[in-house]
């Protein structure tokens, strides 16, 4: 089909498909809206019930926190209006900003942010690990809250202010005494936007307004951190599954902006002046091939050792997104560009087949099926696995690859059942930087076996080195033990790391000032 026609064809589309469903009740005249296509459905509400980004998403707008990171990875408070160490570290007093309150009516108290951070660090990693290091978590009055300690923990903040799912906000107390194991049906917070639960429709759309009982920082907006001030009344997410029909919308102005631009349309989309192609996270999305390590033949380390000899990244990432401009290769296991990534041990990927296949024969591999889960309603996970399927066959092993949608690969990568009845031997996924940027939220190095990600990988002196990286006192201490950390990873092979992708997002001209980031924001920005 020419471009020209298929341009035109998805015109239609969109008229035919949307023109009815895009509407919003009536607003006062002249009242700014933004129409704006999320990655997928929004279908739950409880950002620490589940990881899913787009409810993480949906959390930014919704919640706050007491500290937050900057576009260089610094903590700064949100919340907070500052806090005070003493006892050689043993004891963090933590204040409230003034005059901060729920979309409820309600102040936040202390007592709120007891509860919520409570409840996130039962589901989080390094919550957890905070707080068993913690002897008491209290609110001291309505502005104050206290930790007091088992022994030093310098990354306190860090703790408080992460930017990897499940993110530590503040709700109510009513709403963060909810059992960290039940979901959470409201979204009251005290962000920038309230959420218009009345108006969400699951496969359809989320509507949210802004909030003006809202206090932003005096700062300049800056990663997650600083000033959140709002310049719109109104945000309406589209949920729009077909890619086509949200490219036709987004080019006949019947929505302002694509949160995943699909890359096979980008051509489409390059040839209109109204339009703007970015990519929204300059770090982009981390790629990796994962094992299970329960089982043959990847219970094998030397059988590991070959895949990862044999990984050729840019055929991987190529098949992902195709422009060369949209990838990178990055040999390290904390992601490139963030302030641990190191590649130490990085050679051993030569990308070298004869050389691998040499090690796969040495390693005793005895021809076992290996199988290969991977989803076709993923756009960029889909390519994968037939390039992992390609080099494996190449590599000389016998592999199946078994296709099907999203849903069905998670509920088939939590079993620990062997293989042939059921479970699985390889699959790959991808992670926002900054969930992988640190020991403390970077699940796939964890070395905890079935305690830990799925994988289940064991390395006692992975685990140390974590360990150690928790204890260091200053910023060299840290890097030298997170080298440490990636020299033994590629030593044992936990996964293979794959690259980075970035994700275009596409929008209208309208839209000025939209800010970069991790997740999509919608304060600072301003619809002309």
């Amino acid at each position: 089909m020419k471009a020209a026609t298929r341009r035109t064809l998805l015109g239609a589309t969109a008229a035919t498909a949307l023109a009815p469903s895009l509407g919003c009740p009536a607003l006062a005249q002249g009242a700014k809206i933004v129409s704006f296509v999320p990655q997928s459905d929004l279908a739950a509400l409880d950002p620490i019930w589940t990881t899913g980004y787009v409810v993480r998403n949906h959390a930014y707008m919704v919640y706050d926190t007491l500290y937050s990171m900057d576009g260089r990875f610094q903590v700064k408070p949100q919340m907070a209006e500052g806090h005070e160490v003493l006892d050689d570290g043993r004891t963090w007093t933590i204040r409230l900003r003034d005059g901060l309150k729920f979309h409820d009516g309600e102040p936040v108290r202390a007592r709120d942010c007891v509860a919520s951070i409570r409840r996130w660090a039962a589901r989080d990693g390094f919550g957890a690990t905070l707080m068993a290091q913690t002897d008491d978590l209290s609110a001291v009055d309505d502005r104050t809250l206290r930790f007091r300690l088992k022994a030093p923990f310098p990354l306190l903040t860090e703790a408080l202010g992460k930017l990897s799912s499940p993110v530590p906000f503040i709700m109510p107390e009513r709403l963060a005494q909810t059992s960290p194991q039940e979901q959470i049906r409201e979204a009251v917070g005290s962000g920038p936007f309230r959420f218009v639960k009345d108006q969400w429709v699951a496969g359809s759309q989320a509507v949210y307004t802004r909030f003006d009982g809202y206090l932003p920082r005096a700062e300049a907006p800056d990663g997650a951190a600083g000033g959140k001030r709002v310049n719109v009344d109104r945000v309406e997410w589209k949920v729009i599954p077909d890619s086509s029909t949200a490219v036709s919308a987004l080019a006949t102005g019947q929505v302002d902006w694509i949160e995943n631009a699909p890359t096979d349309l980008l051509p489409i989309l390059r040839r209109s002046r109204d339009i703007t192609i970015t990519t929204r996270d300059p770090l982009g999305v981390y790629v990796l091939l994962r094992f299970n390590h329960l089982y043959p033949p990847f219970d094998n380390l030397r059988v590991r050792q070959a895949v990862l000899q044999a990984v050729s990244q840019p055929d991987y990432l190529q098949a992902m997104v195709g422009d060369p401009s949209l990838f990178s290769e990055c040999k390290a296991f904390f992601p490139c560009g963030t302030p641990l990534s190191t590649g130490a041990g990085g050679e051993a990927m030569e990308a070298n087949l004869a050389k691998a296949r040499e090690m796969l024969r040495a390693s005793g591999y005895d021809g076992r099926k290996v199988v290969v889960i991977s989803p076709t309603d993923m756009p960029f996970l889909a390519p994968m696995g037939d390039v992992t399927a390609d080099l494996l066959k190449r590599l000389g092993m016998n592999v199946e690859l078994v296709t099907t949608d999203w849903g069905t690969v998670l509920a088939r990568r939590a079993s620990q059942k062997p293989p042939e009845e059921g479970g699985w031997n390889i699959f790959h996924t991808t992670a926002v930087a900054p969930e992988f940027m640190s020991p403390a939220s970077h699940l796939a190095l964890r070395g905890n076996g079935r305690a830990g990600w799925a994988g289940w990988f064991s390395d006692e002196k992975l685990e140390a080195l974590r360990t150690e990286w928790f204890g260091a006192r200053d910023e060299a201490a840290q890097k030298a033990a997170a080298a440490e950390m990636e020299r033994q990873a590629f030593a044992t092979v936990p996964y293979v790391p794959i690259g980075t992708i970035q994700q275009p997002t596409a929008y209208r001209n309208t839209l000025k000032d939209v800010l970069p980031g991790t997740a999509p924001v919608f304060w600072n920005l301003r619809k002309a």
